[in-house]
């Protein structure tokens, strides 16, 4: 796996009369975590869906370390786990997961292995309209995986999973990414998992979504529920909630 760089240089994106995007510049480093964070229908989604190819800036460009998007999804390097899980219904759990290897056009790895790790041992053989919408998500978030991607884009993954599962999701998912050197874009409204699983907040102002705080996350100690006991992840919290309080 190679480390890739994700680079916006002056985006926008204008949906009808609305403006959603105004020229947004960034540049995430190469196998780091960075959340997006900020209030409702801001663009966080869309942010993320052109940086995942998926549309188009109206102005501006996207890069992935030297290319497009859609070059790099061609080739099997980015993989994007969405707020709707689109699972095949014909298919099971397994095949589902086992999915974002083929479609990369990568080796299937150990699927199993996925499936423990995302708490759906027992249901690898269920397809999807007998699972939770729980279940269902973290499907989806294991075949985001599979193919081991360069590029991991998040969009509200742990959104539908009960607070136990989001919890256990929120410490052993981030030490798989990062030993595999993927550089991950995660969208959530919440403040609590963004300081928890990222080294970066951009926190976004409302529509249309400029950055209005970028705020490094250099916690040390495992990203663990003691961690988020101690004061230094309450003041980062708190400096977090403060911009986005002062940003409505």
């Amino acid at each position: 796996m190679a480390s890739v760089d994700i680079h916006c240089d002056s985006i926008t994106k204008r949906f009808g009369g609305t403006e959603v995007v105004i020229p947004f510049s960034v540049t995430l480093a190469a196998g780091q975590t960075t959340a997006l964070v900020g209030p409702s229908g801001c663009g966080k989604s869309t942010i993320l869906r052109m940086i995942a190819g998926l549309d188009t800036p109206d102005s501006g460009t996207v890069a992935l370390g030297a290319e497009p998007p859609r070059t790099v999804a061609r080739k099997g390097a980015l993989a994007m786990a969405f707020q709707d899980p689109s699972l095949l219904p014909w298919r099971s759990a397994r095949a589902n997961i086992a999915l974002g290897a083929e479609l990369a056009r990568k080796p299937v790895g150990d699927v199993d292995e996925l499936i423990d790790l995302v708490g759906l041992g027992g249901f690898a053989d269920h397809r999807p309209g007998e699972l939770s919408g729980g279940m269902r998500q973290r499907v989806a978030i294991a075949r985001s995986l599979i193919s081991e991607p360069d590029v991991l884009l998040l969009d509200e993954p742990f959104g539908a999973v009960d607070a136990m599962t989001r919890r256990r999701l929120n410490e052993d998912l981030p030490p798989l990414w990062r030993s595999r050197g993927a550089t991950v874009v995660l969208v959530t409204h919440s403040v609590q998992e963004a300081v928890l699983l990222s080294d970066r907040v951009l926190v976004l102002s409302p529509r249309p979504a400029r950055v209005v705080a970028d705020i490094p996350i250099a916690l040390t100690g495992t990203r663990d529920s003691k961690l988020v006991q101690t004061a230094e992840f309450a003041a980062l919290s708190k400096e977090i909630f403060a911009v986005l309080e002062d940003s409505i």
